[in-house]
């Protein structure tokens, strides 16, 4: 008896050192964290994998349509937050439950642009929907999309740095 107590003991210790150890929660944004009009579907997205709290992150997101993904005015709501490493995160209201795709980078020198060298790749942190794969190219949209449901959605996208 005495040699579980021990290992209870133990074990609960370890676990109080992990908790203590773990990063709090991401707060549920208000509705003033939000942009878009407000309805009745709403988008949380939260942006891991931050190495510094320098600049922004710029959250866009692109609606159901593939050949908006990507292209120069194709976007159809984007947020610019406050870096805050590890975790930042972004929020809309979304117009219906549908498919959409999002982009995210890690802006920061707070240029407003995804920083790129002479040969066009990015020299800042980059990500999409899905952790969609970029080894040689940008993502497809089907790569990227997921499904919104009316309430609440939330997704994970993590960062990516060049090397």
């Amino acid at each position: 008896m005495k040699a579980r107590s021990v290992l209870l003991g133990a074990f609960l210790a370890t676990f109080a050192a992990g908790a203590a150890g773990a990063q709090a929660p991401v707060a549920p944004p208000s509705d003033k964290d939000c942009v878009g009009r407000k309805g009745d579907v709403r988008l949380i997205v939260q942006v891991g994998a931050l190495r510094s709290n320098a600049g922004e992150v710029a959250i866009t997101v692109y609606p159901a349509d593939p050949e908006r993904f990507l292209a120069p005015h194709g976007k159809l709501l984007r947020q610019r937050v406050k870096a805050s490493a590890p975790m930042t995160q972004g929020c809309f209201n979304l117009p219906v439950a549908d498919a959409y795709a999002v982009e995210v980078y890690h802006d920061a020198n707070a240029s407003r642009e995804l920083d790129r060298n002479t040969l066009g790749m990015p020299t800042e942190g980059y990500g999409f929907s899905n952790d969609a794969p970029t080894r040689y190219a940008r993502p497809s949209y089907d790569a990227a999309r997921f499904m919104v449901k009316p309430g609440d959605n939330t997704i994970r996208i993590k960062i990516r740095y060049p090397r």
